[in-house]
């Protein structure tokens, strides 16, 4: 299977990280190996703690610094600059589905990526629309039922196995795409 992924975008507090829990924990009970890969927009935020080793070999002058516990491996690369998609792509290799949370810039066009919105208000549904192509579902605190939108609303909280089957058969689907186009 050709790695797939997916893009969960939305303004602050509107539901993302609760849409990507949902279908990680969906789609990894149906055999999928799942990378997650969260924007994070706060200005000088490091996953490091100050006066911890790891963070003294950083301020050291090390680029790469990796910690090894038991039954976790934590890599911590400093980097100067953004990372392209391609670059931040190429990261999670070896898994069936990557699921992006946030990067609304950088994927907002790309019709290779499929999107997954979620949304506070009908105001933002109705942006959405105008903002991402293609949209596969609408999550969050606001119902689109009401609105003339294409894709279909989903509470990821009552129905987490409807959003994984959005997204199941979407991946079935554009599989059978690149079938055809090769044959």
């Amino acid at each position: 299977m050709r790695t797939s992924v997916i893009a969960v975008v939305g303004s602050k507090r509107s539901g993302k990280t609760t849409t990507v829990e949902a279908l990680v924990k969906e789609l990894s009970s149906r055999g999928y190996r799942i990378a997650t890969v969260k924007h994070i927009s706060e200005q000088n935020f490091t996953m490091d703690t100050k006066g911890k080793d790891t963070w003294r070999y950083a301020q050291a002058g090390a680029r790469t610094i990796i910690g090894i516990a038991p039954e976790e491996i934590a890599t911590i690369e400093k980097v100067s600059r953004s990372l392209s998609l391609k670059e931040i792509l190429r990261r999670c290799k070896g898994h069936d589905i990557i699921l992006l949370e946030g990067f609304k810039k950088l994927v907002s066009k790309k019709k290779s990526i499929s999107k997954i919105v979620a949304v506070k208000s009908a105001e933002e549904a109705l942006q959405a629309v105008k903002d991402f192509k293609p949209i596969l579902a609408f999550t969050g605190l606001c119902s689109t039922e009401t609105l003339n939108v294409k894709a279909p609303y989903v509470d990821v909280l009552r129905h987490p196995k409807r959003i994984a089957d959005i997204v199941e058969n979407s991946l079935k689907r554009d599989k059978r795409e690149r079938r055809t186009k090769a044959a």
